[in-house]
């Protein structure tokens, strides 16, 4: 399954809960519709690069994570948020950013208090989600 919805991504950023490895970070919350689910949501930015590569990043990401799925921890959201870099390619990097979701999902979700993470308040004015035409 994957998030859609804006609201989706703001409950996940919400909880603040996150590691990073390289070029990706991943932001964790306990996901409170379906326990046995485990959802993802991509973010990657225009400054990345052009659609191609934007595209190719969120292909690689969705391949890897369907591949580990069945290795997080059940009942959770993660969003993958890319920063920087070429998107991985071959087999080995294949490998590579499949071993990173797995273990900064597990890094993540094994920090203490992880699950009792509720939602702080964001600084500043809160702008809605913007809608989409």
């Amino acid at each position: 399954m994957r998030l859609l919805r804006p609201a989706d991504f703001a409950h996940v950023y919400d909880r603040r809960q996150s590691a990073s490895a390289g070029s990706l970070v991943l932001y964790a919350a306990v996901n409170g519709a379906d326990q046995a689910a485990v959802r993802l949501g991509l973010s990657v930015s225009r400054r990345i690069g052009s659609a191609v590569v934007r595209n190719r990043w969120k292909r690689r990401l969705r391949e890897a994570f369907r591949t580990v799925r069945s290795r997080l921890p059940a009942g959770n959201d993660y969003v993958i948020v890319v920063r920087s870099g070429a998107p991985p390619r071959g087999a080995e990097a294949a490998r590579a950013v499949e071993s990173a979701i797995e273990g900064l999902a597990a890094r993540v979700v094994s920090r203490r208090g992880y699950a009792d993470a509720v939602a702080r308040p964001r600084v500043g004015p809160a702008a809605p989600p913007k809608r989409r035409r």
